[in-house]
């Protein structure tokens, strides 16, 4: 079974080298000639990553926009302000550039709706805004340095009470007296795995995953091959989870079962946590590697099941009495 798994999950991904370099080329009139104002739209929208009628949501409490135009401000005359609060939506409606702006040469004309319409400087919106879509709101809220951190500390809390709980209790979980499945264990590495890559985009091109923060999709075959990796690799953490999860309902009764799920849930936790961290001061390759040896030596030495029982033909770690129906096994 884990022959022809390994032989699928190696074909899936040799599909996604082949298919991740194909690039969808816009094609445009013969003649076409861009005036000057589309050129620095365009010029904008690759350096900046978003562009007029673009829509953002504000995630901060309050966001300051000026009535009057920005050229006003810049010199000194009293302007009106009026605030959009949390959760409002805005678009973009028009951007300049103001070079004797020495704060942010960029002011952006943003609108909540017709009477809710002022400018203000790109760096304060960006701060105060996130696009808006749900994949990009939910790598906002994982990618915050501040969550990450109290979340780190939560996880090792948690993961270190049920991991103990489940240890002296002599349940079965992952890594430990673990069921003769090997998704667990998979799904332990792939989250391990996408934590470094997701690190690794950040460190090795930002643009990108700048790009994909303002453009995102779940299709791994229209963006860039790294990028397609890492969308593959997520949702191929999501299949191999469900295999999981089906595997241990199969394999334990309901309350051992919901033990072994809740162990499994706090080691993919620390995983990500700690692979995300390390990555970035670049000591999550090595570790990376050292719990994949860890991981796989654990499984195929304690958790394959190497015999079956001669009654009821339940898999089993060692010969002598079977514990699903009492049968002795020599």
């Amino acid at each position: 079974m884990i022959s022809r798994f390994c032989l699928s999950l190696i074909t899936f991904h040799l599909s996604l080298l082949l298919a991740g370099c194909y690039h969808e080329k816009s094609t445009t009139p013969d003649g076409w000639v861009p005036t000057e104002e589309q050129v620095d739209s365009v010029s904008f929208y690759t350096t900046h990553h978003y562009t007029q009628n673009y829509n953002f949501v504000v995630t901060a409490d309050s966001l300051q926009i000026i009535v009057q135009q920005p050229s006003e401000a810049v010199s000194g005359m009293l302007v009106d302000t009026i605030s959009v609060y949390r959760e409002d939506p805005l678009v973009v409606g028009d951007i300049v550039t103001l070079p004797s702006d020495t704060v942010d040469s960029v002011w952006v004309q943003v609108a909540r709706d017709q009477q809710t319409i002022g400018w203000v400087h790109e760096s304060d919106m960006l701060t105060a805004v996130a696009p808006d879509n749900p994949i990009s709101r939910f790598i906002d809220f994982f990618s915050d340095t501040h969550l990450l951190i109290m979340l780190a500390i939560v996880v090792l809390c948690v993961a270190s009470l049920v991991v103990t709980r489940l240890y002296r209790g002599h349940a079965n979980m992952v890594h430990f007296r673990d069921i003769d499945s090997f998704y667990p264990t998979l799904l332990c590495l792939l989250v391990a795995a996408t934590a470094v890559f997701y690190s690794t985009i950040q460190l090795v091109n930002p643009e990108s995953w700048r790009h994909f923060y303002y453009h995102p999709t779940l299709n791994p075959f229209t963006v860039p091959l790294h990028l397609g990796l890492f969308i593959a690799s997520v949702w191929a953490t999501f299949i191999v989870g469900i295999a999981a999860l089906y595997d241990v309902v199969r394999t334990l009764p309901a309350g051992q079962a919901l033990l072994y799920v809740l162990g499994l849930a706090a080691v993919c936790s620390v995983c990500y946590v700690v692979f995300t961290v390390t990555t970035l001061v670049y000591l999550g390759y090595p570790l990376l590697l050292l719990y994949a040896v860890f991981a796989l030596w654990r499984w195929f030495r304690f958790g394959r099941a190497r015999y079956a029982c001669g009654r009821c033909g339940r898999h089993l770690h060692h010969k002598g009495r079977c514990p699903y129906c009492g049968a002795e096994n020599v």
